[in-house]
């Protein structure tokens, strides 16, 4: 399991992944985020699934670019539609070996960036058959792996006219989510970013420690402003020494 997530705002695109791979009780840390093409037409691609269908299915794109596309794709539907096409290359020839061994062909894979010949960035989602999904407005954001945990704060904060460094912050503790509640998912984290302004690709990497300070604050502030939140009907109905005149109370049985 992994998780990555690309999200869209007005300002440009932000990619994270996780680094941690489990296999058993084994635990060992891979890079699942990668830039692809030459200088002024690189994009970014993010998979779940399979490591085997992952790196071949690279390979396939990495040769039909210097075979058909030494410059690089004009868009980004072109390299999508490529990547279709050598991820169906792979499925020909490998599914029945990994089926016949009781593995599934898995790979989903989000695909991130602008190109030449796009009117803007753009962020799509591969699913192992070959077919995908686009990003809208609506939804400023697409994500793979263990989804659910990191998937309620972006629901609630992120808008596509959240700023570039708010929508980080919202990235960062939507990964940080994922972690404290899955195993498969952990440090450390590739992040990276591209300006819709400068036309520019950024990339970082952060391990468990270089992000304390911003783990610890929230961990602080979550709890903070759980004390401080309004309190419910719940306080005077259900809290003790409360007037429960209209409510059942449940005695514990000692016999």
């Amino acid at each position: 399991m992994t998780y990555c997530l690309g999200i869209k705002v007005a300002d440009g695109l932000i990619c994270l992944a996780d680094g941690r791979i489990t296999s058993g009780n084994q635990v060992t840390n891979a890079q699942k985020l990668s830039m692809h093409g030459g200088p002024g037409a690189q994009f970014a691609i993010m998979t779940s699934g399979l490591r085997s269908v992952r790196d071949k299915a690279l390979a396939y794109l990495e040769r039909d670019m210097r075979k058909n596309q030494p410059r690089g794709y004009r868009t980004m539907l072109d390299a999508v539609t490529a990547f279709c096409r050598c991820l169906r290359e792979v499925a020909k020839e490998d599914r029945e070996q990994l089926e016949g061994s009781d593995l599934t062909f898995n790979l989903h894979t989000l695909m991130v960036g602008a190109l030449p010949d796009d009117s803007e960035p753009s962020i799509f989602l591969v699913y192992p058959e070959g077919n995908w999904i686009e990003v809208d407005h609506r939804t400023p954001y697409l994500s793979i792996g263990a989804t659910a945990y990191g998937k309620p704060i972006l629901d609630r904060a992120l808008t596509y006219d959240t700023s570039i460094a708010t929508a980080l912050k919202l990235a960062y503790l939507s990964f940080d989510s994922s972690r404290f509640s899955s195993a498969d998912v952990g440090f450390p984290i590739d992040l990276a970013t591209y300006s819709r302004a400068e036309k520019r690709w950024r990339k970082a990497n952060y391990d468990y420690d270089d992000l304390r300070e911003q783990r610890i604050w929230w961990n602080e502030h979550i709890k903070k402003l759980a004390v401080e939140m309004p309190d419910g009907p719940w306080n005077s109905e259900l809290r003790p020494g409360s007037n429960t005149a209209h409510l059942t109370i449940v005695s514990e049985d000692k016999s």
